[in-house]
Formats: C-alpha cells, sequence, structure tokens
C-alpha cells in the first residue's frame, strides 16, 4: 500500500528509521550510556518527493531541512 504523503504537509512527523543516523556522545552517569544512537527525526513536512520527505524544523534558533529517503522510513508518527 502506498501512502498520499501530500495529505499530511504542513502536518508535524516524528520519523522512525531503518538505520541509525548519527551517535551524540555524553557524560556516562549512574545508569546513562556514554552514547546514544539517533534513530528518528521530528519536523514538518513541507515536500513530498517520489524518493522521500522533507522535514523543516528550528533547533537552536537554527531552521533546518532534512531529507529522508522513503527506503529509510520504518515508521511515522503524525500530528
Amino acid at each position: 500500500m502506498k501512502i498520499n504523503w501530500n495529505e499530511f504537509i504542513n502536518h508535524q512527523l516524528h520519523v522512525t528509521m531503518k538505520e541509525n543516523y548519527g551517535v551524540v556522545f555524553g557524560t556516562k552517569k549512574e545508569d546513562d550510556p556514554a552514547f546514544y544512537e539517533i534513530v528518528f527525526k521530528t519536523g514538518k513536512l513541507i515536500k513530498v518527493y517520489d524518493e522521500g520527505l522533507l522535514l523543516e524544523a528550528v533547533r537552536e534558533g537554527q531552521l533546518y531541512r532534512t531529507f529522508i529517503p522513503h527506503e529509510s522510513i520504518k515508521s511515522v508518527d503524525i500530528f
């Protein structure tokens, strides 16, 4: 089944991806890991392409746009 992503333009998406997007290192605390893998992206869906989705988000006062290929998507929460 194919989903019509155009129905969700301007909606917030929380995308869980099949592979790691990156790794963040931190300071080890009691039960916290020293690093964790980033396996999700969150943002407003602004454009849909045949190959994937373009999300837009603001972090620390800066605008980010992230392209996510369809084959990288494991699941999506739509708000």
